[in-house]
């Protein structure tokens, strides 16, 4: 069975200006997605999609490959990650190479391990489909609140005198990687379905990097599960 990583790197980042390669612990935060891709020994190929040369150097000098670069239609502002998948796929279709799997892995993933991929991977079986990262909220939001002109209020009443331990869990996209059978993801242009299963991750390996605030909480935790 063939797959194929597909790690998407536009060079545009509006919140933090080049981001995808921006140092984090002292490398191209990029690196730790690829290393992990490679690392992990389940990928035929391991690729970056991207606009940018910069960002295709150091992808090279990483270990990945840079077969191509995306169109002027998957760079602007308005393709989606969809957009770009299925490009990529369509491109090595018309090369003659085909994948079973493939993993969208974005490049701002520091805390991605080999062993979650392999985990992913093996979940990939029978009627599952796709397979993303998902994380437990830290608070019931059966609890949650709602404020409406200085006034408080809870979304769920009826959740007022229940115990935390009794409430459902619930979950998040965690937003580090999504595996698929090819096939079905360019039928359908999605990694949501009835068929889909996560691979659940601990606070501590996710982290949003929007802000600035937000690179250095990453690298907090990441120095807490690395003891640096």
């Amino acid at each position: 069975m063939k797959s194929l990583a597909i790690i998407p790197a536009r060079g545009g980042s509006k919140r933090i200006p080049r981001k995808n390669i921006k140092e984090f612990m002292g490398r191209p935060i990029i690196a730790y997605s690829i290393e992990a891709a490679i690392n992990s020994g389940l990928f035929d190929e391991v690729m970056v999609s991207t606009d940018d040369l910069e960002i295709a150097q150091i992808a090279r000098e990483c270990g990945a490959k840079v077969p191509f670069l995306r169109s002027a239609a998957t760079s602007n502002d308005y393709a989606t990650t969809a957009d770009v998948l299925v490009e990529v796929i369509n491109e090595y279709a018309v090369r003659g190479e085909h994948f079973d799997t493939f993993c969208c892995l974005y490049p701002t993933a520091p805390f991605v391990t080999s062993e979650r991929l392999q985990e992913a991977l093996k979940m990939i079986t029978g009627d599952v489909e796709s397979v993303f990262t998902a994380v437990r909220y830290s608070y019931p939001v059966q609890r949650s609140l709602r404020i409406i002109d200085g006034r408080v209020s809870m979304v769920a009443p009826q959740y007022l005198n229940s115990r935390s331990q009794d409430l459902e869990p619930i979950y998040h996209d965690a937003g580090q990687f999504y595996m698929a059978k090819t096939q079905r993801y360019m039928e359908d242009k999605t990694f949501w379905g009835e068929h889909c299963a996560a691979v659940i991750l601990s606070e501590l390996e996710v982290q949003d990097l929007d802000t600035e605030t937000d690179w250095k909480l990453a690298e907090l935790k990441y120095k807490l599960i690395h003891n640096l």
